[in-house]
């Protein structure tokens, strides 16, 4: 028993001396590089272009631009009164480039055609909708400020 425990403290300690090697190593490396970027970059001296070795630059490749970020409003900007007041004006609905209407403008005009206001059972089965896709549509619609909560469960348009 006692030479088994021997053994594994032999293993154990070399294990240490190999990774303390090693972390030397790389220690040493790291120093390397930090010098190497510490260090001013020599500067080459420049060429002189001959009639004969000017070259048209190569026109340089640009990769096509995404369309949301074409489609991307400016950023408004608010007047130091409405700042103070904190009564900034909202950006208008977007509407959907292919002209159908959105998740949120169904669950709206469900609500809207309502007057005692609509549950959520009932916006289910009109939008077809999945009850997280409807819970999340109700919460973007209550922060607008569009519907709001009569109870709970139950909405109604603001």
């Amino acid at each position: 028993m006692v030479k088994r425990l021997q053994n594994q403290l032999k293993t154990i300690t070399k294990s240490l001396v190999d990774l303390s090697k090693k972390v030397e190593k790389l220690s040493g490396d790291l120093a390397k590089l930090e010098a190497k970027k510490t260090a001013p970059a020599k500067k080459t001296p420049a060429k002189k272009k001959t009639a004969s070795a000017k070259k048209t630059p190569a026109k340089k490749k640009t990769a096509p631009k995404k369309k949301a970020a074409a489609e991307k409003a400016p950023a408004r900007k608010t007047t130091k009164k409405a700042a103070k007041k904190g009564a900034a004006k909202k950006p208008a609905k977007k509407a959907s480039p292919s002209g159908k209407s959105t998740v949120l403008d169904s669950v709206l005009d469900v609500v809207k055609r309502s007057r005692k206001g609509v549950d959520i059972a009932t916006l289910k089965k009109k939008t077809g909708l999945e009850s997280r896709q409807l819970s999340n549509a109700l919460y973007k619609l209550s922060k607008r400020g569009m519907i709001e909560a009569q109870s709970r469960g139950t909405y109604v348009k603001k």
